[in-house]
């Protein structure tokens, strides 16, 4: 591998954000949040007037600095976008006009772009300053939650569609009634379908101004209802979001859960419906850092998957350090007698998976071949020591 890749491949490894066993990376994505943040603040500072006519060369300076760091972090990600996997088989050019097009990379341009095209045509100012919220968007590089919130967005963007349609409809069909109902009455405030949509989105927003309201009997009727159908109809695209992220985090957990579960080499050729049997018994437990997960004179009787942390197991004179996706505990069937005693501490924040005997005990009687299987290691087991 040449200097350059080893070079680029490095860069991309820092640039890549969620590398928590990177230290330089960590520190890269603290630091450019952190100059994120502080420049939301220093937009939102520059608006005050007594601030900006005493600080304003500072927030000047501070925001040419903002744009020399944002410039040589976007053109350190086109770089290297050569080295992000759906865009390897692609020729290197062809790779970064399609890294171009990404979200997230468009973001990071209107983020610097506005500074330079300003150097070059007469722009006004306080729409240049106004582009500085876009920053406000880079964080969406660096927050999870945010990323699985476009995921979201985007997988339910039918459902979502759908409800802006209603919406709408039923936006246009009761300014349509309402206009003739009130005309007559109010013909200033109720003049036109398009005068009486202001009431209707006042209204099935529940915001109710109060500016423009119904003043015949019939017409407060109708906005009664109108006001009942608006908690329903506004509230549905916020259960459709709310609906996908619970998909997707149950998504996410199976996923690491099975690549936990799958691991085990007693359970590495089990079947996909005995192994989603066996993560039903799943049980999720929090240990903080220090404390006893298993005591030396407890009789272990479960199988611990760590989802995430460091566990620490004294097994006499043998010390183990056990990390994510490894386990711990007895896999041993009720009839093979096996006592194993140790002591498992967790070296940081854990959390465990436990899978309890009897919920082990009830894939046995379902899987004979899976029952002979762990037979046979646990006699191995026994001969060995």
């Amino acid at each position: 591998m040449s200097l350059q890749r080893q070079m680029r491949k490095r860069l991309h490894q820092i640039l890549e954000t969620g590398n928590s066993e990177d230290p330089l990376s960590l520190l890269v994505d603290y630091c450019i949040v952190t100059l994120i943040i502080l420049n939301v603040l220093a937009f939102s500072l520059q608006t005050v007037q007594s601030v900006n006519q005493v600080y304003g060369t500072y927030f000047e300076l501070f925001n040419k600095f903002s744009i020399l760091v944002f410039t040589i972090e976007y053109l350190c990600r086109m770089w290297v976008c050569v080295e992000i996997l759906p865009l390897r088989h692609y020729s290197p050019l062809k790779a970064r006009l399609k890294f171009m097009l990404y979200p997230l990379s468009i973001i990071d341009l209107l983020a610097v772009l506005p500074f330079y095209l300003g150097m070059f045509f007469n722009l006004d100012l306080r729409v240049l300053r106004a582009f500085r919220l876009v920053r406000l968007l880079k964080l969406a590089r660096y927050s999870p939650a945010l990323q699985t919130l476009g995921r979201v967005i985007s997988g339910e963007r039918n459902a979502l569609f759908g409800a802006l349609i209603i919406m709408l409809s039923l936006l246009l069909a009761s300014s349509t009634i309402m206009y003739f109902l009130e005309r007559n009455t109010q013909p200033d405030v109720f003049s036109s379908v398009p005068a009486s949509a202001w009431w209707a989105v006042a209204t099935l927003t529940t915001v109710g101004f109060g500016d423009v309201v119904p003043v015949t009997a019939v017409g407060k009727i109708f906005g009664g209802l109108m006001m009942l159908f608006g908690l329903g109809m506004f509230a549905l695209p916020i259960g459709i979001v709310a609906t996908g992220f619970t998909r997707e985090i149950n998504r996410r957990e199976f996923v690491v859960t099975w690549s936990m579960v799958a691991k085990v080499p007693l359970f590495a050729h089990l079947d996909a419906r005995s192994i989603a049997q066996l993560m039903s018994g799943l049980q999720s437990h929090i240990f903080p850092a220090g404390s006893i997960i298993v005591h030396q004179s407890e009789i272990v009787d479960a199988i611990y998957f760590i989802a995430s942390g460091e566990v620490r197991m004294d097994m006499g004179k043998e010390v183990l350090h056990l990390s994510e996706g490894d386990y711990f505990g007895d896999t041993t069937p009720d009839d093979i007698e096996y006592d194993q005693r140790f002591r498992a501490t967790a070296v940081s924040s854990c959390n465990v998976l436990v899978l309890e005997r009897h919920d082990f005990n009830k894939l046995l009687k379902k899987s004979l071949a899976l029952r002979e299987q762990i037979k046979n290691a646990a006699r191995r087991r026994q001969y060995s020591e």
